[in-house]
């Protein structure tokens, strides 16, 4: 399960990265957002990712020790979205050594 959550991660990296490049070769990402939040759906769908983001964020909060280190990946995972929680990702399984300890809090935390 270790290599396959490494693995998810490295691939929404890497996929992330191709269709954010491709995308801002087309148009320029303020414009976009703008775009997309006139449109309803996209702002149905835009409110669906951040409450996803937010929800991963509190496990986060959760697992770490210090509030500046919970709230640096507040802005990262708000402002870079899934770079930022597969980033996380990597480095938490790096840190723990297996995917058992994601699921625990860890010792220390206020």
């Amino acid at each position: 399960m270790k290599l396959a959550l490494v693995s998810w991660c490295i691939l929404v990296l890497l996929a992330m990265l191709g269709v954010t490049s491709w995308a801002s070769l087309h148009e320029n990402a303020v414009a976009a957002f703008l775009r997309l939040a006139r449109d309803p759906w996209g702002l149905a769908t835009l409110f669906d990712a951040y409450f996803a983001f937010l929800a991963v964020w509190f496990w986060i909060a959760w697992r770490e020790r210090s509030a500046l280190s919970y709230g640096i990946w507040l802005v990262a995972i708000l402002l870079l979205g899934n770079f930022a929680i597969a980033t996380y990702m990597l480095l938490a399984v790096w840190r723990e050594g297996n995917i058992d300890g994601l699921f625990r809090k860890r010792l220390g935390h206020v």
